[in-house]
C-alpha cells in the first residue's frame, strides 16, 4: 500500500449475467495521493467486470512492475493483467509477455482517443490484448459514486454495466477498441 494513501472500502454486490457470476465482494482500495476518484472507480469497475477469488489489486501507481489489478494461478503464473488509464505501449507489450491475458481500460475522452491513435499500430499485433474505452460521461458518473465507505450494487448484462449506491447510479458502456484473439 502506498504511503499516505487514502483508504476506501467497498462492498460490491455483483450480478454478472454475462458470466453467470453472482457474488458479494468486500474490497479495500488504496488511492494514491496522485490518483483521482475517477481512476480509482475505473479500477473498481475493472474488478467488477473480471471478479474472481484470485483477482487482486496491485500496488498500481506506486509500482511500475505491477498492474492496477491482476489474477495469478496457484503456481504464481499471471493469468490476467489489467491496466487502467493510458499506459505506455512498452509497458503494455511487457505485460503481454508476462500474462496470459491483458486488458487495458482507457478513459478521459479526447486524451484517450489521441492515445489510441498513437498506440493502435504498435498494439494491434498483441494477440492477448483487449483495449476497452469508457465514455467521459460514464467515468465521471463512476467518480460521483466514490465515498470512503461504499455499498454498491453492480449488474453486468449484454456488455453493459449498471452500478449504483441506492441513491445514484452510473450506466457504463464500454467500447472495444481491440479484442484479444481468444475473445473473438
Amino acid at each position: 500500500m502506498a504511503p499516505n494513501a487514502t483508504i476506501f472500502k467497498a462492498v460490491l454486490h455483483l450480478a454478472d449475467v454475462d458470466r453467470h457470476y453472482y457474488e458479494d465482494h468486500t474490497v479495500t482500495l488504496a488511492r494514491h495521493p496522485s490518483e483521482t476518484d475517477e481512476r480509482m472507480m475505473v479500477r473498481l469497475l475493472a474488478f467488477a467486470r473480471h471478479a474472481h477469488d484470485a483477482l487482486s489489486f496491485g500496488r498500481g501507481l506506486s509500482s511500475e512492475d505491477e498492474p492496477a489489478l491482476w489474477q495469478k494461478d496457484l503456481t504464481g503464473l499471471i493469468e490476467l493483467w489489467i491496466e487502467v488509464g493510458l499506459p505506455d505501449d512498452r509497458a503494455v507489450r511487457q505485460a503481454c509477455g508476462r500474462a496470459k491475458q491483458v486488458c487495458v481500460y482507457t478513459y478521459g475522452g479526447r486524451a484517450a482517443d489521441q492515445w489510441w491513435k498513437q498506440q493502435e499500430a504498435a498494439l494491434d499485433r498483441l494477440n492477448n490484448l483487449t483495449v476497452l474505452n469508457l465514455s467521459p460521461e460514464g467515468s465521471r458518473a463512476l467518480a460521483g459514486l466514490a465515498q470512503r465507505q461504499m455499498d454498491l450494487h453492480c449488474t453486468i448484462q449484454d456488455g453493459q454495466v449498471l452500478i449504483g449506491d441506492g441513491t445514484h447510479a452510473a450506466q457504463i458502456e464500454l467500447t472495444t477498441w481491440k479484442a484479444a484473439v481468444t475473445d473473438r
